[in-house]
């Protein structure tokens, strides 16, 4: 689609040993701002495209592509997706033991950046993030994610967004186990990454529309069996809520 930041084609999966479809021709585009929404029932395919998006070898794309900014990115490894631009929140973030937030974050911005950042230079802006996001700034010298709870895990991948300043991002149930105050500082903080990159493309991967509630996407898609079934704005996400998916399969 002409103008999309990130841009998903006829996209269709198997896992890395093969078998049967997983993905059935997913097609969708994020324009520079947008946010886009993709709901669907457990087993619909929603996290296997979060993981194809990032690269990972689990998978084979069979046909289709993705792009970003223009160029076919199908092909590109983890770590040169997120170089360009390219992040994902993970549904269940991994703990690090041994690393703290500050290093990991220091590697992670010296490489998107292709600079050597200083301790000082990455806690500087670490602290800035970690007030607005209302995280406890001790946690910026423990371990990544290790006895981190549910909510604060899910918040700590929004910082890491807010501090690497990614083009696209795909936010994998970011909700999944958040109650409604850990989930309304979570949406909070997507918003105020947004206030600092307007230019920012979001792809929200849910179960449910509370999420959408806060962060009100300009663009929602039901994933059913592999396949985009309907896109609409974010009243479709609440007749979902309401109906379910069974008319949809």
């Amino acid at each position: 689609m002409r103008d999309a930041l990130f841009e998903v084609e006829d996209l269709h999966v198997v896992t890395a040993e093969g078998g049967a479809p997983i993905l059935r021709g997913v097609s969708l585009a994020v324009r520079p701002g947008e946010i886009h929404a993709l709901m669907g029932p457990n087993g619909s395919g929603k996290s296997t495209l979060a993981q194809v998006l990032l690269g990972s070898p689990e998978y084979e794309v069979t046909s289709g592509a993705v792009r970003f900014k223009g160029d076919d990115i199908t092909s590109w490894d983890p770590d040169v997706r997120a170089k360009a631009g390219v992040f994902l929140a993970f549904q269940y973030p991994q703990s690090i033991p041994g690393v703290s937030v500050t290093n990991f974050l220091r590697q992670a911005m010296s490489s998107r950046k292709g600079l050597d950042l200083s301790v000082l230079e990455v806690r500087l802006a670490l602290m800035e993030w970690m007030a607005r996001l209302e995280m406890d700034p001790a946690f910026a010298d423990r371990y990544l994610n290790e006895g981190f709870s549910g909510g604060e895990k899910k918040r700590n991948e929004i910082l890491q967004m807010a501090m690497l300043q990614p083009e696209v991002a795909i936010l994998d149930e970011t909700d999944s186990g958040l109650d409604i105050d850990a989930l309304r500082v979570v949406a909070r903080g997507v918003q105020e990454v947004r206030r600092e990159n307007p230019s920012l493309g979001v792809l929200v991967i849910t179960h449910y529309h509370r999420l959408l509630d806060h962060l009100a996407p300009d663009v929602v898609h039901l994933l059913v069996d592999g396949r985009i079934v309907r896109s609409g704005g974010p009243e479709l996400a609440r007749g979902v809520e309401d109906e379910g998916y069974e008319s949809w399969r």
